[in-house]
């Protein structure tokens, strides 16, 4: 623990990556939003997809954390695995701390009334359906997902290069389209999305976390072979 809790220090030395640019990110697309909202001259509630502005922020956290302190922590002689779970338990607290954020956010905004404009960035009625806790866990998962998926692209870049990489999108993107293909041809759009509805916030998020955890699994086996 102490060795892992070594690399979640190392980790946030540039507090920047983990910190300050989701917030001011996160301030931007708010400040942003709110002078939208403002121009829309109706009287109902406004939502926008501001909020997930600082969630694309820890794809980026994702890659530098393997690209630029992995290399480092080798000078260190970190061993891999406590860089993996190290790494992977700081992504976990900067999402934490990022679905603070969001919770704190929804509650201004309906103090406020949508900061006085009836806009919201945050309290998006389908998150919140299963409460404050739904809400929490929504956006943990989406800034969770994002910090995987970028540091296993970045792993399998470090792993076997640009080609694989490369291969690996393409293929990915191929079978999602054959997955809208199959949905488009057998006309099962409607049930799709009820699915998604009866699921609500909470039953997504586990989904995701199952996702994540297939993802790290995949990003591990790929790690050993990371070259710094």
């Amino acid at each position: 623990m102490s060795r892992t809790l070594n690399v979640v220090r190392l980790q946030l030395i540039n507090k920047q990556t983990f910190i300050w640019v989701p917030l001011i990110v996160l301030a931007g697309a708010v400040v942003v939003s709110v002078i939208i909202y403002a121009m829309i001259p109706i009287d109902g509630p406004k939502y926008g997809g501001g909020g997930q502005a600082p969630l694309w922020v820890f794809f980026g956290t994702g890659l530098t954390a393997m690209t630029l302190t992995f290399p480092f922590s080798q000078a260190l002689s970190i061993t891999r695995r406590d860089f993996f779970v190290g790494t992977l338990f700081a992504a976990i607290l900067g999402s934490a701390f990022m679905g603070v954020l969001f919770l704190i956010g929804g509650g201004i905004e309906m103090l406020t009334n949508g900061y006085g404009v009836n806009g919201y960035v945050f309290h998006l009625p389908w998150m919140w359906e299963a409460g404050p806790l739904g809400a929490f866990l929504a956006y943990f998962t989406l800034a969770l997902f994002f910090f995987v998926i970028g540091f296993t692209g970045a792993t399998i870049y470090k792993s076997w290069g640009p080609v694989v990489l490369t291969i690996v999108s393409f293929v990915l993107v191929l079978a999602l389209l054959a997955l809208i293909f199959m949905i488009t041809r057998l006309e099962l759009w409607i049930q799709f999305w009820t699915m998604f509805a009866e699921l609500g916030a909470i039953g997504l998020s586990l989904w995701g976390l199952v996702v994540i955890a297939a993802l790290s699994g995949v990003s591990f086996l790929a790690f050993r072979r990371a070259k710094p």
